[in-house]
């Protein structure tokens, strides 16, 4: 008996990418051509085979990050403002690698650039995604003070995702009772509620972001974005990493 295709669970999903994610430690690079098509190219081959629609939120942290211009003296509002440029430097370098894989791509905005993307506009996003385009959000959430992160978790609230996947880069495959880098006696959970993230501090996402899926109950993947196959596996609801909920 030959079976098809596993199919995903899931009919929408919000990638949350950190921007360090498409940087190189080894070759000083701000942006690795050959990392971000392989992740273009995870991303390409989910879509060409499987009806989930998938929406994608990158940081700016290999560029610039407000928090390093805040610690130099910088103001807050103007350092965070440029770390929102910087993630729509990033999402037009994946839109431009997902195109080449053949996967059709929308960039919208929270600070309207029309020359390079479009603005943020839900319903549109939506639509998008109905048909079958992947659809990067840049500019954070258009203000100062809030992380990529909380953009990805209101994005996916707006949206109506069913969970929101958030991929690291330093290794960590998932959420751990204590940081694994630093702790030896660390465990891994495999499933981990709100609540319990919340009481123990365990490190996730930010504060806002946390409370807004919460809120909304919003499960969270957390997965080891570098692994070769995770984007997929995670895109294709497979059990890896961590799931909160």
């Amino acid at each position: 008996m030959i079976s098809g295709p596993v199919l995903s669970p899931h009919k929408r999903v919000v990638l949350k990418l950190s921007g360090e994610a498409l940087g190189s430690d080894a070759s000083d690079e701000t942006i690795d051509g050959p990392v971000v098509e392989r992740i273009a190219g995870e991303i390409a081959s989910v879509g060409a085979d499987h009806p989930v629609q998938i929406a994608i939120v990158v940081g700016g942290g290999n560029i610039w990050r407000g928090l390093t211009g805040v610690g130099a003296g910088m103001d807050r509002a103007t350092a965070d403002y440029m770390g929102m440029l910087a993630t729509a430097i990033n999402a037009l370098a994946l839109q431009d690698a997902l195109e080449r894989a053949g996967q059709p791509t929308r960039v919208q905005t929270a600070i309207q650039m029309a020359q390079v993307a479009e603005p943020y506009i839900r319903r549109r996003a939506m639509r998008h995604l109905e048909k079958g385009r992947v659809v990067i959000f840049a500019g954070g959430t258009g203000n100062p003070f809030f992380t990529t992160d909380t953009t990805a978790a209101l994005r996916a609230a707006e949206i109506e995702a069913d969970i929101m996947l958030k991929g690291t880069h330093g290794g960590v495959d998932g959420v751990y009772t204590a940081d694994p880098r630093a702790d030896p006696a660390a465990i891994k959970l495999d499933e981990v509620t709100f609540s319990e993230v919340l009481a123990r501090e365990l490190r996730v996402m930010d504060l806002t972001a946390i409370t807004l899926c919460k809120e909304n109950g919003l499960p969270i993947r957390v997965f080891d974005l570098m692994a070769p196959g995770n984007i997929r596996s995670a895109l294709l609801g497979e059990p890896i990493g961590t799931l909160v909920r």
